[in-house]
C-alpha cells in the first residue's frame, strides 16, 4: 500500500463516516440538553413544543443537507477518496460555528437553561435523526463504490 492512500477510502464509506460523525454530535447535543431539561423544576409543555419546533426547522436543514452530500459524493469520479471529504468545506465551516457558538452560549451563562434544554436536544434530535438518512444511502444499492 503506498502511503498516499493509507487516507483513502470507497466513496460510498464517506456516506457511513458523516452518519457517524452525526450520531455522535446529536447523541452529545442531544444528552446536553435533556441534562439541561433535568435540571428545570419543571418542563413545561411550552418547552417541549419549543423542541419540537427546533426539531423541525433543524431537521428540514439537515435533511436538505443530507441529500446534497449524498449527491455530492456519488458524483466523485474517483472511487476512493481522502476520509474527510464526506462533508465539504462549507458545511465543516458550519459545524464549526455551531459548535463555538454553541460553547460560547453555554460557557457564557448569557442563555438559560430553559433555553439549553429546549434548542439543544431538538437540535441534537434532528442530527441524529439524518444519521439515518446517510446510512440509509449507504446501505443502498445505488451507490456501489
Amino acid at each position: 500500500m503506498e502511503k498516499s492512500s493509507f487516507w483513502l477510502v470507497k466513496k460510498k464509506n464517506l456516506l457511513a463516516l458523516a452518519g457517524t460523525v452525526w450520531l455522535i454530535a446529536g447523541f452529545n447535543v442531544t444528552r446536553m440538553g435533556l441534562v439541561a431539561y433535568s435540571s428545570l423544576k419543571q418542563v413545561t409543555l411550552v418547552s417541549l413544543l419549543l423542541s419540537i419546533l427546533v426539531f423541525l426547522a433543524f431537521g428540514s436543514m439537515f435533511y436538505k443537507m443530507t441529500f446534497k452530500h449524498a449527491r455530492r459524493i456519488s458524483d466523485y469520479k474517483e472511487a476512493r477518496r481522502p476520509f474527510w471529504q464526506f462533508f465539504d468545506l462549507k458545511s465543516y465551516l458550519i459545524m464549526i460555528v455551531m459548535m463555538t457558538g454553541g460553547i460560547l452560549f453555554r460557557r457564557s451563562g448569557l442563555v438559560p437553561s430553559s433555553f439549553i434544554a429546549f434548542f439543544y436536544t431538538g437540535l441534537g434530535l434532528a442530527l441524529a435523526l439524518a444519521r439515518l438518512l446517510f446510512w440509509i444511502f449507504y446501505f443502498s444499492k445505488k451507490l456501489s463504490t
